[in-house]
């Protein structure tokens, strides 16, 4: 469905508020030199996709599904500096994530865009690298593999066609993209017939009347129709976990960069409204969104960088005049300074992040409270869109 677009409850808390340049690009200063240290450690290998004692372990390109992440952190270091460390290092990756895909390593779930998106298309992107274009094609072939004609969704995790495992998880709408770019690159039409059948089942079930969100929802094998929605990483099934309600966010507006959908705008106003009403004082998020000011749960900032690059999108395609163009725009801007903020406490001199506080999978007990690959991204990709609002997307 297409949930209503929730009024803002307290419109005085994003009344105009300017995040000066130099702020930016003084944060911009502080995560070249995490970026540079992590770098340093790493070398053409990874980081861990979250921290423990907020310090990075390194990894190969084997497992996981926040890889990507970390090529696409050296990408806008790239872009940003013009330093060919950045760039030379990610091409040195390339041959790991076409070894990946091509054995087929790690790769039995629905993470394609996210590993392959922010690497290898953005390498083709940039530098017109053949190796990396004819990877992202492999992944995005591998990525329909995993689409259920009986739902028309794309399976999250677990084997293909297994009855316990028939669902879909929110999160897949920033791995569909790489579906539509595999269309563009490729002519062949099938990629993006699924990505675009997969985001109207997606935000069909996944998104709730009140424009809160599921993260994630099964699906009947044998007949296609929509089961339940529960959780997997949120605090209960009815709740909005704060994370995948950010995927709510920045998803649909992805989806609207390849599409010129009013849906999706619509349903971006509704999840993005939600998450701002459901924000503390301080525009620092929890880990799940029922909780609120007051309480002693971990933060995720992660989710707030998610969702400050969905605004920063959508602020691309929207008529100034309407009522929610500022509040949207003074909303990025004051919480992308709380996260300058929370960055400049840090004091840990071991550490090798870029954005801390950030949960993975409390239910779980996983990377609480730590530093979480893919948080480091979002923030870096949210700082360079203000400082670039043209900037051309990897996604």
């Amino acid at each position: 469905m297409i949930p209503n677009i929730p009024a803002i409850k307290n419109p005085e808390k994003y009344s105009a508020f300017e995040l000066s340049r130099e702020k930016i690009l003084g944060a911009l200063d502080v995560a070249y030199k995490q970026i540079d240290k992590l770098m340093a450690q790493v070398g053409y290998k990874f980081p861990n996709e979250y921290s423990k004692d907020d310090v990075y372990a390194t990894v190969e390109n084997t497992f996981g599904w926040g890889n990507g992440f970390w090529s696409g952190i050296l990408w806008h270091a790239f872009q940003l500096t013009g330093d060919e460390k950045y760039k030379n290092t990610v091409l040195g990756q390339i041959p790991s994530y076409t070894k990946r895909i091509t054995e087929k390593i790690g790769v039995n779930h629905h993470d394609m865009g996210f590993l392959f998106s922010l690497s290898c298309v953005a390498a083709y992107k940039l530098t017109g690298n053949e190796e990396a274009k004819a990877a992202a094609i492999m992944a995005a072939e591998h990525l329909t593999t995993r689409y259920r004609k009986c739902g028309d969704f794309i399976q999250a995790w677990g084997n293909v066609n297994d009855p316990k495992d028939n669902r879909l998880i929110i999160d897949c709408l920033l791995n569909i993209p790489l579906l539509y770019w595999a269309s563009e690159a490729t002519g062949d039409k099938k990629y993006d017939e699924m990505a675009w059948k997969h985001f109207n089942t997606t935000v069909g079930v996944c998104c709730r009347p009140d424009a809160s969100t599921y993260h994630t929802f099964y699906f009947d094998p044998e007949t296609g129709a929509p089961v339940k929605g529960v959780t997997h990483q949120g605090a209960f099934d009815e709740s909005a976990w704060a994370r995948g309600q950010a995927w709510g966010i920045y998803g649909p507006m992805l989806t609207r960069t390849y599409k010129d959908s009013d849906d999706a705008m619509n349903i971006f106003k509704a999840t993005a409204s939600y998450f701002l009403n459901n924000l503390p004082s301080d525009y620092v998020p929890y880990w799940d969104l029922c909780f609120n000011d007051g309480s002693t749960e971990p933060r995720d900032t992660s989710s707030a960088a998610i969702a400050c690059c969905g605004m920063l999108e959508a602020l691309k395609h929207m008529d100034k005049a309407d009522p929610l163009y500022d509040v949207f725009k003074n909303a990025v801007n004051r919480i992308m300074n709380a996260l300058i903020d929370v960055c400049a406490a840090q004091d840990k001199p071991e550490a090798n992040g870029i954005l801390p506080h950030q949960t993975y999978a409390l239910p779980q007990g996983i990377g609480i409270d730590e530093y979480n690959i893919w948080g480091d991204y979002f923030y870096i990709e949210a700082l360079h869109r203000l400082l670039e609002p043209d900037w051309q997307l990897f996604w």
